[in-house]
């Protein structure tokens, strides 16, 4: 299968840092990419350096065949590349209808906003019970889909998430991780930054562990779960 996101040889950080060094990575077509580590190993500037939100010192980074290395954000979102951050990422003082409609302010076609707007509430139905209530009344679990569906109103082909199971309850966990599923399973590839590193590492197929700015290990996601040193040593999960 080939790759819809390919980075390569990527070197970021903030000002004058670097935080991360030399690390290359690739996404599938329809595929679902974890990457974990300790906390500080710059797996959130790694992610945001894809996207132009942290600085690239060097590296390339290529989506559907295009160089978007350094590219906009507002660009890279209309060509299907969407993105979650892990704070920040509803409107507070809106709706979760206008949300959602302000997901797909890069499309140019209201029939078909309207339509995926009713998909997202066939896929989120919790949010359809509550869709004229402001963003900033809703419980952590419902914020995150919340955030995830007014991603998806944009059509990415692949999305980029920065710890979307972060301080959730494990009712919540289970239920972000269910449609994360659904939207993987409906082609859209994923790459999942997160620090519950069991549950993430049992959803996604192939995965990265990021140690100091750099790659540790990479390779099946299950098989980096079941790896005793590995989760010894870079993963703090110990044996089970």
């Amino acid at each position: 299968m080939s790759d819809i996101l390919t980075a390569t040889g990527i070197k970021a950080g903030y000002g004058d840092v670097h935080i991360v060094n030399d690390v290359s990575l690739h996404l599938e077509y329809g595929g679902s990419v974890a990457i974990v580590g300790p906390n500080g190993s710059g797996k959130s500037t790694l992610l945001k350096s894809l996207l132009g939100f942290a600085r690239l010192f060097d590296g390339k980074v290529v989506f559907d065949g295009r160089d978007i290395t350094g590219m906009t954000s507002d660009k890279t979102v209309a060509m299907g590349l969407g993105y979650v951050s892990q704070t920040d990422n509803v409107f507070a003082n809106l709706t979760i209808q206008e949300n959602l409609e302000m997901g797909a302010y890069v499309r140019h076609d209201a029939a078909g906003v309207k339509q995926d707007i009713e998909r997202m509430y066939q896929m989120f139905p919790e949010l359809e019970r509550r869709k004229k209530f402001y963003a900033g009344s809703l419980s952590g679990g419902e914020r995150q889909m919340l955030a995830i569906a007014r991603a998806m109103m944009a059509n990415p082909r692949a999305l980029l998430l920065d710890e979307p199971l972060a301080s959730l309850s494990h009712k919540a966990v289970e239920t972000i991780v269910e449609k994360l599923r659904i939207i993987n399973e409906s082609g859209t590839a994923l790459m999942i930054i997160e620090q519950n590193t069991r549950r993430i590492l049992a959803f996604a197929r192939r995965a990265y562990v990021l140690v100091t700015g750099r790659l540790a290990l990479e390779g099946d996601a299950a098989t980096i779960l079941e790896n005793e040193d590995a989760r010894r040593r870079y993963l703090g999960l110990g044996a089970d």
